[in-house]
Protein backbone atom coordinates (compact mmCIF):
# COMPACT_ATOMS: atom_id res chain seq x y z
CA UNK A 1 0.00 0.00 0.00
CA UNK A 2 1.75 3.32 -0.99
CA UNK A 3 2.52 5.44 1.81
CA UNK A 4 -0.13 8.42 2.49
CA UNK A 5 0.76 11.62 1.05
CA UNK A 6 2.18 14.39 2.72
CA UNK A 7 0.23 17.74 2.44
CA UNK A 8 3.26 20.07 2.95
CA UNK A 9 3.79 23.08 5.26
CA UNK A 10 1.11 25.51 4.91
CA UNK A 11 -1.27 23.17 4.49
CA UNK A 12 -4.81 23.89 5.60
CA UNK A 13 -7.10 20.91 6.49
CA UNK A 14 -10.37 21.00 4.85
CA UNK A 15 -12.66 20.14 8.12
CA UNK A 16 -16.60 19.73 7.37
CA UNK A 17 -18.43 22.90 7.91
CA UNK A 18 -20.86 21.20 10.60
CA UNK A 19 -18.08 20.30 12.62
CA UNK A 20 -18.05 23.54 13.96
CA UNK A 21 -21.76 22.94 15.64
CA UNK A 22 -21.95 19.44 16.20
CA UNK A 23 -18.44 20.02 18.14
CA UNK A 24 -18.71 22.94 19.49
CA UNK A 25 -22.16 23.66 20.08
CA UNK A 26 -22.01 27.66 19.81
CA UNK A 27 -22.74 29.62 17.08
CA UNK A 28 -21.94 33.42 17.86
CA UNK A 29 -24.22 36.06 17.00
CA UNK A 30 -22.01 38.96 14.89
CA UNK A 31 -23.83 41.65 16.30
CA UNK A 32 -24.45 43.86 19.02
CA UNK A 33 -28.32 44.81 17.88
CA UNK A 34 -29.97 43.74 20.85
CA UNK A 35 -33.27 43.72 18.48
CA UNK A 36 -31.74 41.36 16.49
CA UNK A 37 -30.30 39.13 19.42
CA UNK A 38 -33.70 39.06 20.74
CA UNK A 39 -35.25 37.95 16.81
CA UNK A 40 -32.65 35.51 16.50
CA UNK A 41 -33.08 33.53 19.97
CA UNK A 42 -36.48 33.41 19.29
CA UNK A 43 -36.04 32.04 16.04
CA UNK A 44 -33.38 29.29 17.24
CA UNK A 45 -35.02 28.86 20.86
CA UNK A 46 -35.49 24.87 19.47
CA UNK A 47 -32.80 23.70 17.38
CA UNK A 48 -31.30 20.94 19.54
CA UNK A 49 -28.02 21.35 21.26
CA UNK A 50 -27.02 25.31 19.59
CA UNK A 51 -25.76 27.44 22.16
CA UNK A 52 -26.31 31.27 20.63
CA UNK A 53 -23.79 33.63 22.17
CA UNK A 54 -23.84 37.05 21.92
CA UNK A 55 -20.78 39.08 20.51
CA UNK A 56 -20.40 41.24 23.63
CA UNK A 57 -19.10 38.15 25.41
CA UNK A 58 -15.71 38.43 24.04
CA UNK A 59 -13.59 42.01 24.73
CA UNK A 60 -12.50 43.49 21.62
CA UNK A 61 -13.80 42.07 19.42
CA UNK A 62 -12.17 43.38 15.75
CA UNK A 63 -13.90 46.34 14.06
CA UNK A 64 -15.42 45.32 10.73
CA UNK A 65 -16.03 47.91 7.85
CA UNK A 66 -18.79 47.08 5.89
CA UNK A 67 -18.10 48.61 2.76
CA UNK A 68 -19.43 45.66 0.21
CA UNK A 69 -21.48 46.66 -2.54
CA UNK A 70 -23.75 43.89 -1.69
CA UNK A 71 -25.88 42.55 1.27
CA UNK A 72 -24.10 39.39 0.96
CA UNK A 73 -20.68 41.26 0.86
CA UNK A 74 -21.65 42.65 4.13
CA UNK A 75 -22.59 39.66 6.09
CA UNK A 76 -19.81 37.10 4.43
CA UNK A 77 -17.30 39.85 5.50
CA UNK A 78 -18.77 40.08 9.12
CA UNK A 79 -19.11 36.26 9.56
CA UNK A 80 -15.90 35.21 8.45
CA UNK A 81 -14.25 37.57 10.56
CA UNK A 82 -16.45 37.52 13.63
CA UNK A 83 -15.76 33.41 12.85
CA UNK A 84 -12.20 34.01 12.58
CA UNK A 85 -11.59 35.75 15.83
CA UNK A 86 -13.52 33.49 18.16
CA UNK A 87 -13.04 30.18 16.86
CA UNK A 88 -16.29 29.29 16.44
CA UNK A 89 -18.90 28.94 14.17
CA UNK A 90 -20.81 32.79 13.32
CA UNK A 91 -23.67 34.17 11.96
CA UNK A 92 -23.89 37.96 10.68
CA UNK A 93 -26.54 39.31 8.87
CA UNK A 94 -26.53 42.54 6.86
CA UNK A 95 -30.13 43.89 5.64
CA UNK A 96 -31.67 47.46 4.15
CA UNK A 97 -34.48 49.24 2.26
CA UNK A 98 -34.30 48.82 -1.75
CA UNK A 99 -36.56 51.54 -3.05
CA UNK A 100 -37.50 51.26 -6.52
CA UNK A 101 -38.02 54.60 -7.24
CA UNK A 102 -34.74 55.49 -6.05
CA UNK A 103 -32.70 53.40 -8.28
CA UNK A 104 -32.32 51.03 -5.53
CA UNK A 105 -31.35 53.07 -2.34
CA UNK A 106 -31.12 53.51 0.72
CA UNK A 107 -29.65 49.75 0.04
CA UNK A 108 -26.38 49.04 1.19
CA UNK A 109 -25.82 52.32 3.02
CA UNK A 110 -29.49 51.68 4.62
CA UNK A 111 -27.66 52.02 8.10
CA UNK A 112 -26.02 55.18 7.41
CA UNK A 113 -28.26 57.07 5.19
CA UNK A 114 -28.28 60.86 6.07
CA UNK A 115 -25.34 60.00 7.78
CA UNK A 116 -23.14 58.61 9.80
CA UNK A 117 -24.91 60.02 13.67
CA UNK A 118 -28.08 60.52 11.93
CA UNK A 119 -30.85 58.49 14.03
CA UNK A 120 -33.74 56.46 12.66
CA UNK A 121 -36.40 59.39 12.08
CA UNK A 122 -33.53 61.31 10.39
CA UNK A 123 -33.25 58.80 7.61
CA UNK A 124 -37.36 58.12 7.06
CA UNK A 125 -37.32 61.73 7.08
CA UNK A 126 -34.70 61.83 4.44
CA UNK A 127 -36.52 59.13 2.23
CA UNK A 128 -40.17 60.55 2.31
CA UNK A 129 -38.24 64.03 0.80
CA UNK A 130 -37.00 62.20 -1.75
CA UNK A 131 -39.75 60.13 -2.62
CA UNK A 132 -42.12 63.11 -2.42
CA UNK A 133 -44.38 63.33 -5.14
CA UNK A 134 -43.61 59.99 -6.58
CA UNK A 135 -46.95 58.42 -7.42
CA UNK A 136 -48.14 55.68 -5.43
CA UNK A 137 -47.96 53.26 -8.10
CA UNK A 138 -44.01 54.29 -8.17
CA UNK A 139 -43.44 54.08 -4.36
CA UNK A 140 -42.52 49.93 -4.48
CA UNK A 141 -40.07 48.77 -2.25
CA UNK A 142 -39.08 46.14 -0.10
CA UNK A 143 -37.14 44.88 2.80
CA UNK A 144 -33.88 42.65 2.32
CA UNK A 145 -32.14 40.00 4.73
CA UNK A 146 -28.45 38.14 3.61
CA UNK A 147 -27.39 35.81 6.14
CA UNK A 148 -23.92 35.02 6.57
CA UNK A 149 -23.29 31.53 8.59
CA UNK A 150 -18.85 30.86 8.36
CA UNK A 151 -16.91 28.73 10.42
CA UNK A 152 -13.19 29.45 11.31
CA UNK A 153 -12.16 27.88 8.50
CA UNK A 154 -13.65 30.52 6.00
CA UNK A 155 -16.45 28.70 4.41
CA UNK A 156 -19.81 29.75 4.61
CA UNK A 157 -23.49 29.50 3.73
CA UNK A 158 -26.08 31.85 3.35
CA UNK A 159 -29.76 32.68 2.98
CA UNK A 160 -31.86 35.91 2.01
CA UNK A 161 -35.71 36.86 2.63
CA UNK A 162 -37.33 39.24 1.16
CA UNK A 163 -40.87 41.68 2.59
CA UNK A 164 -42.90 43.60 -0.18
CA UNK A 165 -44.32 46.78 0.22
CA UNK A 166 -44.43 50.59 -0.27
CA UNK A 167 -42.78 53.20 1.06
CA UNK A 168 -45.74 55.33 2.98
CA UNK A 169 -46.54 59.54 2.62
CA UNK A 170 -45.94 59.61 6.21
CA UNK A 171 -44.24 58.24 9.69
CA UNK A 172 -46.55 55.99 10.89
CA UNK A 173 -46.06 53.57 14.29
CA UNK A 174 -43.94 53.21 16.88
CA UNK A 175 -43.14 49.73 17.11
CA UNK A 176 -40.40 48.27 15.33
CA UNK A 177 -37.09 50.18 14.45
CA UNK A 178 -34.99 51.55 11.32
CA UNK A 179 -37.59 51.63 8.67
CA UNK A 180 -40.29 50.19 9.62
CA UNK A 181 -42.50 53.52 10.46
CA UNK A 182 -42.51 54.08 6.59
CA UNK A 183 -42.65 50.62 5.09
CA UNK A 184 -46.63 50.14 4.25
CA UNK A 185 -47.56 46.75 3.78
CA UNK A 186 -51.14 47.42 1.55
CA UNK A 187 -52.38 43.40 2.19
CA UNK A 188 -52.42 44.53 5.52
CA UNK A 189 -52.96 48.73 5.58
CA UNK A 190 -50.72 49.65 7.85
CA UNK A 191 -47.25 49.95 8.54
CA UNK A 192 -44.55 47.20 9.58
CA UNK A 193 -44.21 50.09 12.83
CA UNK A 194 -47.94 49.70 13.46
CA UNK A 195 -47.97 45.91 13.73
CA UNK A 196 -47.59 43.40 16.74
CA UNK A 197 -44.13 42.18 17.57
CA UNK A 198 -45.43 38.69 17.11
CA UNK A 199 -46.51 39.79 13.36
CA UNK A 200 -43.46 41.59 12.31
CA UNK A 201 -41.03 38.37 13.50
CA UNK A 202 -43.51 35.99 11.55
CA UNK A 203 -43.79 37.89 7.96
CA UNK A 204 -40.46 40.12 7.81
CA UNK A 205 -37.49 39.65 6.01
CA UNK A 206 -35.17 38.95 8.37
CA UNK A 207 -37.44 36.89 10.18
CA UNK A 208 -37.82 34.55 6.43
CA UNK A 209 -34.05 34.51 6.11
CA UNK A 210 -33.66 33.31 9.77
CA UNK A 211 -36.15 30.61 8.96
CA UNK A 212 -33.99 28.87 6.14
CA UNK A 213 -30.70 29.72 8.24
CA UNK A 214 -32.43 27.41 11.30
CA UNK A 215 -33.34 24.76 8.61
CA UNK A 216 -29.68 24.97 7.71
CA UNK A 217 -28.86 24.42 11.09
CA UNK A 218 -31.01 21.30 11.90
CA UNK A 219 -30.27 19.46 8.73
CA UNK A 220 -26.51 19.72 10.54
CA UNK A 221 -27.26 18.34 13.42
CA UNK A 222 -28.87 15.84 12.19
CA UNK A 223 -27.46 14.79 8.74
CA UNK A 224 -24.40 16.02 9.25
CA UNK A 225 -24.73 17.36 5.90
CA UNK A 226 -24.86 21.11 5.40
CA UNK A 227 -26.53 22.45 1.88
CA UNK A 228 -27.67 26.42 0.84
Amino acid sequence: MPAARDPGPGHRQRIPLNHWLSHIMKLVIATNNRNKIIEIQDKFEDVPGLELVPLGRYPDPPEIVEDGETFRDNAEKKARGIAAFTGHLSMADDSGLVIDALDGRPGVYSARYAGESATDEDRNRTVLDEMRGVPPAQRAARFVCVIAICGPDGRCVFTEGECGGVIAEEIKGTRGFGYDPIFFLPGRGMTMAELPLEEKNRISHRAKALEKARDLLMRMEHNGDLKA
